[in-house]
């Protein structure tokens, strides 16, 4: 795999990784190792083919920056406009999350160092210099991911290394909780920590010289690392803390500060994590609806720069609060848009001749692997999310 390839995986990655990661282990300790890291596997399988799925659509449909061209060819105008309607609901959303975080954080860092800025001084701030860093395109937000997620690596192997020498088995093999209705229940924050699937129409436009193999492993090995951070961090939290600890917590700081309890560079490490995964994740959201804006309106960078950033920082300025109720319904919107919308491509796709479509210079036409048997799995996944979020 070439750095482009390889730095596109890692944008997968970091927009699936984001600081809600830190909470996990509250949300699965009380179950144990063996169920959490089961429903953990099951969640990465079921959103890793349908974002398969979803670059099937891509790459059949003839690519396009956004979804909105890859609906339209697939599923007609009306398809389209429900299409548009959630990814941009879903991304406003996940936008103003993580400027109101980052401005919390910005205004935090200045703060250490004499500067203090309003939190709405904060939030502009970084919303303006971010969105100049995506509007320079994907070429850019690459190689600053690549450098930021170095970063993010050393972060979490310090952690771990802090953490794994003093992990107790005990801790790992109890459950406080049989309950499979709240097992299912945690489902839904797992599927959003794997929300990566808005970036592949825009990477697959990105590699467009890289054959369909290479492209079927920049997603797999995209959404393998944040499954493999998210296991690690998962028993590094849970062999250190038990299972009693972790469900009284009420915000990840309180997990954080008990963890530097006894290992003093924890809150600094974890604190440095936090800023870069919120960063990363940020990054990717908002290159997914740059490119979508780019795909649907048609307009120069500078005015599709105010016409992507302007509602999120509204949103993150005026209506925080409101804003904080309507989050819940983002995983559900996340659920049409990763898994049912994608299907609903592929199979009106595949039903079409394969002489319509155009293969890679090997002569290989991409197809994700399953079959109808797959395609049936994917459905009932989506179903168990769905009921999951409405649990």
């Amino acid at each position: 795999m070439n750095l482009k390839l390889l730095g596109s995986s890692l944008i997968i990655a970091g927009t699936a990784l984001g600081a809600g990661m830190l909470a996990i282990p509250m949300v699965l300790a009380q179950f144990g190792l063996v169920w959490g890291t089961l429903l953990m596997l099951v969640i990465w399988l079921g959103t890793t083919y349908a974002a398969l799925l979803l670059l099937e659509a891509s790459i059949k449909a003839g690519g396009g920056l956004g979804m909105n061209t890859i609906a339209r060819k697939t599923l007609g105008k009306g398809g389209q406009l429900v299409t548009n309607s959630l990814l941009y609901a879903l991304l406003v959303c996940l936008l103003m999350a993580y400027i109101i975080g980052a401005g919390d954080l910005v205004q935090k860092l200045l703060s250490s160092i004499g500067l203090d800025l309003s939190l709405m001084q904060s939030q502009v701030a970084f919303t303006m210099i971010a969105g100049v860093v995506v509007a320079a395109g994907t070429a850019v937000i690459d190689k600053l991911n690549r450098a930021l997620f170095a970063v993010m690596v050393i972060m979490l192997v310090l952690t771990l290394l802090s953490l794994v020498p003093t992990i107790s088995i005990d801790n790992l093999m109890v459950a406080t909780s049989d309950s499979k209705i709240d097992l299912i229940k945690t489902s839904s924050v797992l599927f959003t920590s794997f929300g990566f699937m808005v970036v592949i129409p825009s990477l697959v436009t990105y590699n467009k010289e890289a054959s369909h193999k290479q492209l079927r492993n920049m997603v797999v090995i995209g959404s393998l690392v944040p499954l493999f951070s998210y296991l690690l961090w998962l028993y590094a939290a849970m062999g250190n803390l038990s299972a009693e600890q972790m469900v009284n917590f009420k915000n990840v700081s309180e997990l954080i500060a008990a963890l530097g309890s006894s290992h003093s560079m924890i809150n600094m490490i974890l604190s440095v994590f936090t800023g870069l995964a919120l960063l990363t994740s940020f990054l990717g959201v908002a290159m997914a609806l740059f490119d979508q804006n780019v795909d649907t309106f048609r307009q120069n960078r500078a005015v599709t720069y105010v016409l992507t950033f302007i509602l999120p920082l509204a949103g993150a300025l005026f209506a925080a609060d409101q804003f904080l109720s309507v989050l819940g319904y983002a995983g559900i919107i996340l659920v049409f848009l990763a898994v049912f919308i994608p299907m609903a491509m592929t199979i009106k796709l595949r039903k079409e001749d394969d002489s319509a479509f155009e293969a890679d210079a090997s002569g290989v036409l991409y197809q994700a692997s399953g079959g109808q048997l797959a395609m049936g799995l994917s459905f009932l996944f989506g179903f168990f999310l769905l009921a999951a979020e409405l649990i």
